[in-house]
């Protein structure tokens, strides 16, 4: 586990924005109802792994921890089991804010790098845009190459077995209206 910088931070410091910006990406406007009871943080079944726990995450969210939260691996080891949601007493959707959390640092490119989770979110986003349809196995050589190329020589005997019985494709699959997929995401996306 990572160690823990601890220091103090100043109200100038905060971002009193995040709070609103996460309850509009994540539909969850119960955030701010948070009573703080640590529910969600016993019922998750990864907490003991996180930097911060559910709850406080949750905290600092509310509080304008922007960047703290961000850089964060808690948001990252969510499993998105919705233990914490169903077990929330106030009905906060706690996985929908991991996930609110996860596309803002994304979006703001501040995530680990070579970590795989959000370089798997990325692939999939891209693969899908393109061809409309994934295709699982160029999408996982295509995280191998950019997490852990090292890797790649030792999976090579199972690649070579998959191919052999049809279970790795040499063309990537692609829906057949693929101008029209790119309109409904350019409108989704404006």
């Amino acid at each position: 586990m990572a160690a823990l910088e601890r220091r103090i931070r100043y109200e100038a410091e905060l971002d009193p924005s995040f709070a609103r910006e996460i309850i509009a990406l994540s539909g969850s406007p119960s955030l701010m109802e948070c009573i703080q009871c640590g529910t969600c943080s016993s019922a998750c079944p990864l907490s003991l792994y996180m930097d911060y726990t559910p709850r406080r995450i949750i905290a600092m969210v509310r509080e304008g921890f922007k960047q703290e939260v961000l850089r964060s691996l808690t948001i990252w080891l969510c499993a998105s089991c919705y233990a914490c949601t169903v077990e929330c007493p106030k009905g906060i959707r706690i996985t929908d804010v991991m996930y609110a959390l996860k596309r803002y640092a994304i979006r703001e490119g501040i995530h680990p790098r070579r970590f795989p989770i959000p370089l798997l979110a990325r692939l999939f986003y891209e693969t899908v845009r393109r061809n409309g349809r994934l295709t699982e196995s160029w999408t996982v050589l295509k995280l191998y190459l950019q997490a852990y190329p090292l890797r790649i020589p030792a999976m090579a005997p199972m690649g070579w077995k998959l191919l052999r019985r049809g279970r790795f494709p040499l063309r990537p699959e692609r829906i057949r209206d693929r101008p029209g997929l790119q309109r409904v995401l350019r409108i989704a996306e404006e």
